[in-house]
């Protein structure tokens, strides 16, 4: 049987740092960037345990700037 993982892919220089992804993932896998800001000056979210994710889209469903997609990949 395949299993299937998330992979999320975020467009930083769109993020304006607001923190509803981070907190709608029932896995923890995005935070935001304690160093580093973007090309408006936010700290963006990025993928800090990419592994964990199951593709469930929480993250992308309450984004205000659609900058967060995912995929569902399968593992054979």
């Amino acid at each position: 049987m395949a299993e299937i993982h998330g992979a999320v892919t975020i467009e930083s220089e769109r993020c304006k740092g607001c923190d509803l992804c981070v907190v709608a993932c029932p896995c923890n896998v995005l935070a935001l960037q304690p160093k580093e800001v973007n090309d408006r000056g936010y700290h963006f979210a990025y993928p800090v345990n990419e592994q964990a994710c199951i593709g469930c889209a929480a993250c992308a469903m309450v984004c205000p700037d659609a900058c967060i997609e995912v995929y569902r990949v399968v593992v054979k």
